[in-house]
């Protein structure tokens, strides 16, 4: 009984600071604007822009953007959760909680079931622009499901990535600016936005070992044709690979500020 309230203790305070990272989100220009309003402005700069030079039309290109956008939404997103902890951090948030009478799990805990949700908006977000633009999923609704849910487990792993980088460095800014350079870098540098055949050989090459070009065809085809493919299944335990080894980092890193 005893383990049973401990347990039922540390998930009403992680559910808690989930909440209150959440109601961050929600006031903070900056994050809100990487979970709802990013979305948005890519789908529509990218679909408008690039459709007709690279698909003939908007509506042709949608297929190929929409998985490519899903992405890189869920990533931009993920990256806020290094950035948060730092803040916290910096300004004394953490002292905070340590005299409160809560799991020391919790704030750790807390910032990335937060983060899930924020991963789920920002990818809703990222498809009903997509759908509003006349895009529509060859593949069935369970199956675009299963893409969303594949792209925000992804998102979350590597959140632990950004989590890590939180903890260990000093100014969130910084954080913050790096992050967005290495995606922008790695999502550009991919198949998210063209077809990859025009590029030079060694850009193609690049591109084939990029994570986010395997990602993205991995929902690319659930959206196509509503299939788990190799690619699905080899994004998903890469994914696990992932957290096996930087929940322990990250752990440890979060204890020594304790």
């Amino acid at each position: 009984m005893m383990k049973t309230e401990v347990t039922n203790h540390v998930v009403r305070n992680t559910m808690t600071l989930a909440h209150r990272n959440l109601l961050k989100t929600v006031h903070d220009p900056d994050s809100l604007s990487d979970v709802v309003v990013q979305p948005i402005i890519f789908t529509l700069l990218f679909g408008y822009l690039f459709g007709g030079a690279i698909a003939g039309s908007v509506h042709a290109y949608l297929p190929m953007l929409v998985p490519g956008i899903l992405v890189q939404s869920i990533l931009n997103a993920a990256s806020g959760s290094g950035q948060q902890l730092r803040t916290d951090i910096n300004s004394g948030v953490f002292d905070r909680f340590k005299t409160l009478p809560i799991s020391p799990l919790a704030p750790l805990a807390g910032q990335l079931v937060g983060d899930v949700l924020r991963l789920l908006v920002s990818g809703v977000m990222a498809l009903l622009t997509a759908t509003m633009m006349g895009w529509r999923s060859t593949a069935s609704f369970p199956a675009v499901v299963a893409a969303l849910l594949l792209a925000i487990f992804i998102g979350w792993s590597i959140s632990w990535v950004f989590a890590l980088v939180g903890l260990l460095a000093k100014d969130a800014e910084m954080i913050g600016s790096l992050s967005m350079i290495i995606i922008l870098v790695m999502t550009f540098l991919s198949n998210a936005f063209i077809p990859t055949r025009t590029l030079p050989r060694l850009m193609q090459t690049l591109v084939k070992l990029n994570p986010v070009s395997m990602a993205v065809t991995a929902i690319r085809g659930l959206m196509g044709t509503g299939t788990w493919g190799i690619d699905a299944s080899v994004v998903l335990v890469s994914g696990g690979v992932l957290m096996l080894a930087f929940v322990p980092l990250t752990m440890w890193a979060y204890r020594r500020l304790r």
